[in-house]
């Protein structure tokens, strides 16, 4: 059992997850920042901690264990008891565990547990699609100097014979559009780096989301049998998933739950781990979608997502 690959699961729903007899996994939100002399654009996190002191066992990993593998809760519970015993002997060896994607533990001299968080994987959802980014500075003394080059080139000469009050604001506003035109050229750059950057790291996380977390779903209570739903047909490679659910008829149960507050909910297939995807609606293009999802989040569904995928 992979103990790391269901913690890491949880932590991306969950601010605490705790190992019982261990300890507990816990996430703070740090802001985004830029740094100020690389001009690195840092997003959003969710930082990792470890604290020995919380072992009270609220059964949140057990039972995310148990509905994976179709185990009975006690069953799962003596599975981390097992693994728990075996890390702990590793430590008291000398040994550091690895946790993929979680970090490192080490036995100090004390006898105290050290854990070194990985920074290889963002937990905070909000954050998807978002990395760390290097930009060129904006030197707007630079475009001052170009400015003036252009002036020099080309001087505006006003004779006191032909100088009206009409001709001196044909000037000045032909030097503000030189002005104003520089200016837009350095700042259209910048923005569109911005924007094509964006747009790549969006689609790459979009399309390694899928094999990186499964949401935490639980077999929903009293689920309703297999029905046929008549849905209308939605066309669109982007799709704001609502849920991913091992049990058929719980998908069915939440898009019919969804079409009630008035989503065009839908089912999409299985995905590859054989959860069945409830989507809130389908776009045609990504702004829509990003709209939509963004108010999703702020009404519905704090933890809904987007997903880019061609359906057949």
């Amino acid at each position: 059992m992979q103990l790391e690959t269901y913690i890491g699961d949880l932590l991306y729903r969950y601010d605490c997850v705790t190992i019982p007899g261990f300890g507990a996994f816990l996430t703070n939100r740090v802001s985004a920042k830029v740094h100020e002399s690389t001009h690195t654009f840092y997003p959003p996190k969710k930082v990792l901690s470890f604290n020995e002191q919380v072992q009270i066992n609220a059964g949140l990993l057990a039972n995310f264990i148990a509905e994976a593998e179709k185990l009975p809760y006690e069953t799962a519970n003596a599975k981390i008891t097992k693994q728990v015993k075996a890390i702990k002997s590793y430590l008291i060896e000398g040994e550091t565990i690895q946790l993929e994607n979680i970090g490192e533990l080490i036995l100090n001299a004390e006898g105290k547990i050290i854990f070194s968080p990985s920074t290889h994987i963002n937990y905070l959802t909000d954050a998807f699609g978002l990395s760390h980014y290097t930009s060129k500075s904006v030197s707007r003394e630079l475009y001052k100097k170009e400015v003036e080059a252009i002036e020099e080139k080309t001087p505006i000469v006003i004779t006191p014979e032909k100088r009206s009050k009409n001709n001196w604001l044909k000037y000045a506003a032909a030097a503000v559009l030189v002005l104003g035109f520089s200016s837009y050229l350095g700042y259209n750059y910048y923005s569109t780096s911005i924007e094509n950057h964006n747009q790549l790291a969006q689609e790459d996380a979009n399309a390694q989301l899928d094999a990186k977390v499964q949401e935490a779903t639980f077999v929903i209570s009293n689920p309703l049998p297999a029905a046929t739903l008549s849905l209308e047909k939605q066309a669109g490679n982007y799709h704001i998933v609502a849920g991913a659910f091992r049990i058929e008829a719980n998908s069915e149960k939440k898009v019919k739950q969804l079409r009630a507050k008035g989503y065009k909910a839908r089912t999409i297939g299985k995905n590859r781990y054989g959860l069945h995807e409830v989507v809130y609606e389908s776009y045609p293009n990504r702004l829509e979608a990003q709209n939509a999802l963004y108010k999703i989040r702020k009404a519905h569904n704090k933890d809904a997502w987007l997903l880019i995928k061609k359906l057949d």
